[in-house]
């Protein structure tokens, strides 16, 4: 075998032999079933070999691997994003991949320790833990997994573009899929947190911060909002302990952004405010967040003229701000720009009944959205949904939006989505409870 299929069997054999196991069959009744060799299948699963690929596609099927086996055997990556969690890193334990196949499901991985810092040290999980392409970079991670003191800066970088490779499958896949891997990145931070050097601490915190900051995010939009508080508070404390007044102060506009969902709206006020203490010490997208934060909550409460204000005022510091002007902040601030403001302020206009504004916005921005973002599509769809019952009266345009809608938070899980089809379910049900498309798609969101 030449390099390439080397780093593929690498990847495919331990796999190969964890499906097998748990679907329950030996090397014998795995042959039988896929007419294969059952010798050639156990030199497969030691990496020595690799099997042809109609007979990998057999056992994807046999073994339901969802498309799994295929990828790795063809080593050049999936057809769709493979995304995988480690878990199980602490001295001593087997290291457990929780991988994302192609088709959406989800297949969990148990290999020893062994295997893992081979299979790193290979680049045979290029193709499933993200940003991990590297060789060297596999190398040092592999390494501070086995002995966190030798935790250095390119591995806290490698870390970090994992992250930035989260929050953009985020927007296509939301957070169903994603959680399980953030998590188990968290503990694997934790560990060499607790065993790195001091000159390493403040950067394993600083990062350890974030992470929480889209665990809770995740649990947010799946709904779960007391654990969402309670990882956002987490990232706090870890930003605190970093220096990271950045962070500490978006953590105050996450939790502004929570309390709105529990309709906290004075909370939302007084979060974001506080963020906004020391305007001149902030980065200023930062700065233009925590204002729209502001804004929202004070439309909520009916103060209107307000809350336009330090929306026109967050939208100047972003046309002067464009980009963000410090380094190492928050991930968000780095995709948080005009178009996301304006989609944002839509909810603004609804409250002070001018619905007819928020259509425009959200008709204009889902036409901007790249079709692969399909969470956050589904989401504007969701909102311009019900922005329509207000402002149109139009109750077969809505229930097509919704019908798209209900199809993405099937998909994702994502309850910031259903939050707005049971808004738009209330708004059909009280005007047009007799309407046949109000009917249809009541009934459709009850399977959600």
């Amino acid at each position: 075998m030449d390099q390439r299929d080397n780093i593929a069997a690498y990847a495919f054999g331990p796999v190969l032999r964890q499906l097998r196991i748990q679907a329950g069959l030996s090397l014998r009744e795995l042959a039988k079933l896929t007419f294969y060799d059952h010798t050639r299948i156990a030199r497969a699963e030691q990496g020595d070999w690799l099997a042809p690929l109609d007979r990998v596609e057999a056992m994807d099927t046999v073994l339901g691997a969802g498309g799994l086996l295929t990828a790795l055997r063809r080593g050049d990556g999936p057809a769709a994003p493979l995304m995988a969690g480690v878990a199980g890193i602490q001295e001593g334990e087997p290291v457990i991949l929780d991988m994302q196949t192609p088709d959406g499901r989800s297949v969990r991985v148990t290999i020893s320790r062994r295997q893992f810092a081979q299979l790193l040290a290979s680049g045979a999980l290029s193709s499933i833990l993200p940003a991990l392409g590297d060789q060297e970079q596999a190398q040092r991670v592999a390494r501070a997994l086995d002995q966190p003191a030798r935790v250095d800066g390119e591995v806290i970088d490698y870390f970090r573009r994992v992250l930035n490779e989260h929050y953009t499958a985020d927007k296509m896949l939301g957070p169903r899929n994603l959680l399980r891997p953030v998590l188990a990145q968290i503990e694997a931070l934790d560990e060499l947190r607790r065993g790195a050097g001091t000159a390493h601490a403040d950067p394993l915190l600083q990062v350890l911060s974030q992470y929480a900051e889209m665990a809770g995010w995740l649990h947010q939009d799946l709904g779960e909002l007391e654990i969402a508080m309670d990882w956002t508070r987490r990232a706090a404390e870890w930003a605190q302990c970093a220096g990271d007044a950045q962070m500490a102060a978006y953590m105050l506009v996450r939790q502004a952004n929570i309390a709105c969902l529990t309709e906290d709206y004075a909370a939302v006020v007084q979060l974001a405010a506080a963020a906004r203490r020391r305007p001149a010490e902030l980065e200023p997208k930062l700065d233009a967040l925590a204002a729209q934060q502001q804004a929202r909550g004070l439309a909520m409460l009916g103060e209107h003229r307000q809350a336009f204000d330090l929306l026109d005022a967050a939208a100047e510091t972003l046309r002067a701000h464009p980009h963000v002007t410090r380094s190492q902040v928050p991930v968000y601030l780095h995709y948080y720009d005009s178009d996301t403001l304006q989609e944002q302020s839509a909810v603004c206009y609804r409250a002070a009944g001018r619905a007819d504004v928020a259509v425009t916005i959200l008709t204009e921005q889902i036409a901007k959205l790249p079709v692969n973002l399909v969470r956050d599509r589904g989401h504007l769809t969701a909102k311009l949904a019900v922005a329509v019952v207000q402002a149109e009266h139009d109750p077969a345009r809505a229930t097509y939006l919704g019908h798209q809608a209900i199809g993405v938070a099937q998909q994702t899980g994502s309850a910031r989505i259903r939050r707005e089809l049971h808004t738009l379910d209330g708004e059909l049900l009280e005007r047009w409870p007799d309407h046949s498309d109000t009917r249809a798609f009541h009934e459709s969101l009850v399977t959600v």
